[in-house]
């Protein structure tokens, strides 16, 4: 979440700044490792100030990375009930369709738009599909969204300024034979994976966040 920085508070970050750029310009050169300052500002940069924070954000994108372990979709739902995970009857239904085929070994490179990205009347599917074709990112599998709600705490889905993590795959019917994409999603009721109506004009909330993969190519 975007923070205003002023005063005081902006004076002295400002000052540290350039008392860096003053030791890089001593006579007699730069006093510690310019390599690891490079590393530690390119992490400022990223926002990745703590050492065990699995994402960083550019931009109100989110970037994160996690691995298929070929899991079926009843076997996600028998593993994510057992660690104490919700699923929805919906998300329960899309999990059982052969439509849902897993990988295994293959580590996605995750790009999450956040809704803060777009204006009210352009957050609808259609139109965030659409940008994040402009930047060359693509749909994802379906298992990213088990993914993403194993491996994701609700309290690190709350540091990322999010409520839901839509996954925007290929939809797949739910058992009303309504197309559905999987998200995980954080509640005052518990940890969910949720299934969520996938139509071009379906309009989201700005605490949404749409996960798509980086291109490889």
């Amino acid at each position: 979440m975007a923070v205003q920085v002023a005063g005081d508070q902006y004076m002295g970050l400002d000052g540290q700044l350039h008392e860096i750029k003053r030791q890089m310009r001593q006579s007699g050169g730069y006093p510690f490792d310019p390599e690891k300052l490079k590393e530690l500002l390119q992490r400022a940069v990223e926002g990745r100030f703590d050492d065990n924070q699995r994402w960083h954000e550019e931009g109100d994108v989110i970037y994160l990375s996690v691995t298929s372990n070929g899991m079926t979709g009843p076997q996600w739902i028998e593993h994510l009930e057992k660690l104490g995970f919700h699923l929805s009857a919906y998300a329960k239904s899309v999990l059982h369709s052969p439509n849902f085929k897993p990988t295994n070994g293959v580590k996605y490179e995750v790009a999450i738009l956040k809704g803060t990205l777009f204006k009210d009347e352009d957050r609808v599917t259609k139109k965030i599909r659409t940008d994040a074709i402009g930047r060359k990112l693509e749909k994802p599998n379906a298992e990213l969204a088990c993914l993403i709600r194993e491996n994701f705490s609700d309290e690190e889905i709350e540091a990322m300024g999010l409520w839901w993590i839509i996954v925007m795959h290929e939809p797949i019917e739910d058992s009303d034979g309504c197309l559905s994409l999987l998200g995980a999603c954080r509640r005052d009721d518990g940890r969910w994976l949720r299934a969520y109506y996938d139509f071009p004009d379906s309009r989201w909330f700005c605490g949404n966040g749409f996960a798509f993969v980086v291109s490889q190519v």
